[in-house]
């Protein structure tokens, strides 16, 4: 941990979630055939941004202070997220936000070292079907179903 880089990490993305938050308030509030607007996800965001930068900032500051090492950096694990979360954005609306997130999360947690397919393939499952039904069945918002080819 290098408490003087998280510091100034944590004030600029504070300032990046208030940029969230005050740009969101800019986008329309609802959108044709969603009781959700599209201005809740950026702005809920900004907000847990703002949220987790304040405890990065204090965190740091209660560090003590001969910590100052830095990781090695890992490019591969990174090239490997970058290109799944292009290929993500690229195909949500062909395959799906279910069939998509959890492609994207099994990637994602493999990646980022779990250990066991099988677990993280139920984590992703989960997840990506959870928020799909919280979003479009109780909050009536709209998402990228399922494919055609699928027959839901």
């Amino acid at each position: 941990m290098n408490k003087y880089f998280d510091r100034y990490a944590s004030v600029i993305f504070a300032l990046i979630g208030m940029l969230f938050v005050v740009e969101s308030r800019n986008i329309a509030t609802s959108a044709y055939g969603s009781q959700v607007g599209p201005n809740m996800f950026p702005m809920g965001l900004g907000i847990l941004l703002i949220l987790l930068s304040i405890r990065l900032f204090f965190e740091s500051w209660k560090a003590s202070g001969g910590e100052n090492k830095s990781a090695p950096l890992q490019h591969k694990r990174f090239l490997v997220i970058l290109a799944a979360t292009c290929l993500y954005a690229y195909f949500l609306e062909d395959i799906g936000y279910v069939i998509g997130t959890f492609l994207f999360l099994l990637v994602g947690f493999r990646v980022m070292g779990a250990e066991s397919w099988w677990k993280s393939g139920l984590i992703a499952l989960l997840f990506s079907g959870g928020v799909y039904y919280l979003y479009v069945d109780i909050l009536q918002g709209t998402l990228p179903g399922f494919p055609s080819w699928i027959g839901f």
